[in-house]
């Protein structure tokens, strides 16, 4: 490429983001940039424009890129840091930023190839933001722990034309950026013991598990027929050949895939398990090898169908939504696939039928299930102007619905995205667990080696009993038991939540939930309704209908929900505004504008105590109102006050038993936050059964409580609609957001978002957190106990290899089935 020269746009993301320290040579700032991603002597930035179009740089100078990635696992700000100080020690990055609530990271440099084995080394996922077309989707079946997924990234590393490789066990998916053919991919992922397909379609393909199944079976008969053959005097050689057969076929496998990983330099339990069956084999016990290798066979097929369960929920999800939608075309209905459809397209659907895409009725009504986005029991009623969902169920009544999303937008398949990221991620534990088995099984497979040679060396014992110990002890070493015990339970919750319309984000949300001690609550909107209605109104020197004119003028163009309650209220009265000019917002007090010359107010107390504006007799009836959970909108001019209206909001239906769930679960503080007045705070706190509340609030102040309970020791979870309540969403331990279904803020804001707009789901989220840590602390401890006793019972002798491959294999699949029990259960 020659020497070009880029614009200031140019640093804008996502465009050709060049930048160059160095301006020696000319460019205008009119030239055009350098494409995206060509690594070539351009010329610069708007800091080299920004010097004059005289300047500009070398065509010697590297152009600096920009890029940005996706980063998993951070499980508090400081990891962010650590990132960020980690790359600006790299040779060619300028710049490092990590946002820590978004997970993002923006790297700057002229060299950025190392970034992502740079923040791998540190512990963590990244992923680029803008994948390139050559990264590809594969569901891998097979893998029955971590170790698996680790063997399967390895071996694909070694392989040129593959540039990275991310396999994640939880959901069964591999990202691969590679150059080769996908053959040559599913070719590569064979080679070492696992299955690879491109996502497809329709039920999964079990020919897989099948062909276990008739391995396993075989290789017992033929032990079977063994054991049995020396008891009937049968000829050794015979029986040997027997349990030689069976090895061959239970144990071809592992063995093929053993090979691999050590290829790969990776030490799992294929490994383990074919190095303690050929070892059994070279010292003659060719009962135990053929036993170690069938029983080793059993397991894994056990375990991948237990896993699958769990994988499921996903699956399940995907299914939810019809693959085809009738669609309206002057006078005919026309079958279409969904991803067809174009947004504006119309939409019919019968009842008793399933909604393909998001929509607005058109013409109709109905009952529509929306139990599969939301988790609501209850049908809800629709009707023209209504929005529906992909997935939920017209229960009732012909609909026509105007297509809003195209099918990889809908709010189905935003859900399914969003938990597929979350069992993706590492929650601490098991991040934990991870480490610890990194470095456990290499010592342990060390301890073994020494195991197997020192005691002999010295005198202590023979070399056959002791390669023996050494055997059971690799058989030990496997900890899959151990590495499976905690991500199998969080695929597991965060699928049982997501079927009852609860998005968790990940395992550090989900065992954060589960430590809360004190939960913040936004009143308006999540305790109350959020759609109050004009209660009163009390006129001093002017009609009812002057002073709703006069109120209406001034609220007309304000977002606030009470001001929008006085807007619908003087439409529904077909009341008309006057002409006004001069529209200021008075953040946290009301608004003001000139009327006929005259400036006048709408707002609270604050605003026209600041204004010197006396409110008289008014003050009074103002006192009187609030006193009855009301809210006060005083209308008045620099005169002097003309009236107030009063608007009211009634608490939720599910308001006061959900609280009553949550103290049930154990949290210890419910606290309610508001900007309105003391007297309205401390009725609906009254109503609503709160321990505590703090009332008048700016958004700043809900910050502060939230910061005031964590200094009382709490962990706070802070409940909000995810858009006007993000700071303090933001400073919460965990921050929840309501409504999901109707608001992509939400859903993108929030660690958990409870996809119903009312908090029926919250209890259950704390309930199923806390369920999941035990279930966690449980399988961990009962690893750990099993693998310490077999540990102790080798020495005395009791132990036999086809014991220590029982234990290890017998605990998986308990610990398996122990965390399937999240997947049940509401």
């Amino acid at each position: 490429m020659g020497e070009s020269c880029c614009n200031s746009k140019d640093n804008e993301y996502g465009s050709a983001q060049r930048k160059t320290e160095n301006t020696k040579s000319c460019c205008s700032a009119d030239e055009p940039s350098s494409e995206q991603g060509l690594k070539t002597n351009s010329c610069c930035t708007s800091e080299a424009v920004g010097m004059g179009k005289g300047a500009c740089c070398s065509g010697d100078d590297l152009a600096s890129e920009q890029a940005q990635y996706r980063i998993y696992g951070m499980d508090c700000p400081s990891c962010a840091l650590s990132i960020e100080k980690s790359l600006v020690k790299l040779e060619g990055i300028g710049e490092a930023k990590v946002n820590y609530n978004t997970a993002k990271l923006h790297v700057t440099g002229n060299s950025l190839d190392r970034v992502e084995t740079e923040v791998q080394k540190l512990g963590f996922k990244i992923e680029p933001i803008n994948e390139r077309k050559d990264i590809r989707t594969y569901v891998v079946e097979g893998m029955d722990c971590s170790s698996c997924a680790k063997s399967i990234e390895n071996h694909l590393n070694t392989v040129p034309g593959v540039r990275q490789v991310n396999v994640h066990f939880s959901t069964g998916k591999m990202k691969v950026d590679h150059e080769n053919s996908v053959e040559e991919i599913i070719a590569e992922v064979s080679k070492i013991g696992f299955r690879a397909s491109l996502p497809a379609k329709g039920e999964q393909d079990v020919s897989s598990i099948k062909e276990g199944y008739g391995s396993i079976i075989t290789s017992g008969v033929l032990i079977a027929l063994g054991f049995s053959g020396s008891f009937m005097g049968i000829s050794p050689l015979v029986v040997t050949l027997l349990y030689a057969a069976a090895m061959i076929i239970s144990g071809y496998k592992p063995v093929k895939s053993a090979f691999y990983s050590v290829k790969s330099r990776s030490l799992d339990m294929n490994v383990l398990m074919s190095a303690a069956a050929i070892g059994a084999a070279l010292i003659g016990e060719w009962l135990e090898g053929a036993t170690v290798v069938w029983l080793f066979a059993l397991g894994t097929t056990l375990q991948t169908m237990s896993i699958e369960k769990t994988r499921s929920s996903i699956r399940n999800l995907m299914n939810l939504a019809p693959s085809e939608a009738w669609i309206k075309a002057g006078t005919q209905l026309i079958k279409k696939p969904v991803e067809e459809v174009a947004v504006g397209e119309v939409l019919v659907v019968k009842p008793g039928d399933r909604i393909p895409l998001d929509g607005e009725i058109l013409s109709g009504e109905s009952s529509i299930n929306q139990a599969p986005i939301t988790g609501e029991s209850i049908p809800v009623d629709k009707e023209q102007g209504d929005a529906v969902y992909a997935g939920t169920i017209n229960e009732n009544g012909s609909l026509e619905v105007r297509v809003t999303k195209l099918v990889e937008d809908t709010t189905i398949s935003k859900i399914i995205h969003l938990v597929e990221e979350a069992q993706e991620q590492k929650a601490p534990t098991q991040a934990f667990i991870d480490r610890f088995a990194a470095t456990y099984t290499p010592i342990v497979f060390v301890l073994a080696l020494v195991m197997m040679v020192l005691p002999p060396l010295v005198g202590f014992g023979t070399w056959g009993e002791w390669f023996y110990k050494g055997l059971e002890l690799l058989v030990v070493a496997c900890p899959c038991a151990l590495v499976i015990s905690t991500p199998v339970a969080i695929v597991s919750a965060i699928g049982n939540a997501a079927k009852n319309g609860i998005l968790i984000k990940g395992g550090t949300f989900l065992e954060k939930a589960g430590s809360i001690t004190a939960i913040a609550f936004d009143k308006t909107g999540t305790l109350t309704e959020g759609k109050p209605r004009v209660a009163d109104i009390k006129s001093f020197d002017a009609t009812e209908e002057e002073l709703l004119s006069i109120a209406l003028t001034l609220e007309e163009y304000s977002t606030h929900p009470i001001a929008k309650t006085i807007v619908a209220s003087a439409h529904e009265r077909g009341i008309q505004a006057k002409s006004g000019e001069s529209f200021k917002n008075i953040v946290g007090k009301g608004v003001q504008a000139k009327i006929d010359g005259v400036t006048h107010y709408a707002g609270n107390t604050k605003l026209f105590d600041e204004k010197g504006i006396s409110l008289g007799g008014a003050r009074q009836m103002i006192k009187e109102l609030q006193t009855k959970g009301k809210t006060v909108v005083i209308i008045g001019s620099d005169q002097g006050v003309m009236g107030v209206i009063s608007v009211a909001d009634s608490i939720r239906k599910t308001t006061v038993r959900s609280l009553e769930g949550l103290k049930a679960a154990g949290i210890r503080d419910v606290v309610m936050l508001t900007g309105d007045n003391e007297g309205t705070a401390e009725m609906i706190a009254k109503e609503a059964n709160v321990n505590r509340y703090f009332a008048e609030l700016l958004p700043e102040d809900k910050v502060n409580v939230v910061k005031t309970l964590q200094s009382e020791g709490h962990k706070v979870a802070m409940v909000g609609d995810g858009i006007n309540d993000a700071p303090a969403l933001a400073t919460a331990d965990l921050g929840i957001a309501m409504g999901g279904a109707g608001t992509d803020t939400a859903m993108e804001t929030a660690d958990i978002v409870l996809m119903a707009d009312n908090l029926d789901q919250l209890p259950h989220t704390i309930k199923l957190s806390r369920r999941a840590l035990a279930i966690i602390k449980q399988n961990i401890w009962f690893s750990l106990i099993v693998k310490f006793a077999a540990l102790v019972l080798i020495f005395p002798g009791i132990l036999t290899l086809w014991l220590a491959v029982l234990s290890d294999t017998g605990a998986a699949i308990i610990v398996i089935l122990n965390a399937l029990r999240l997947v049940k259960g509401k």
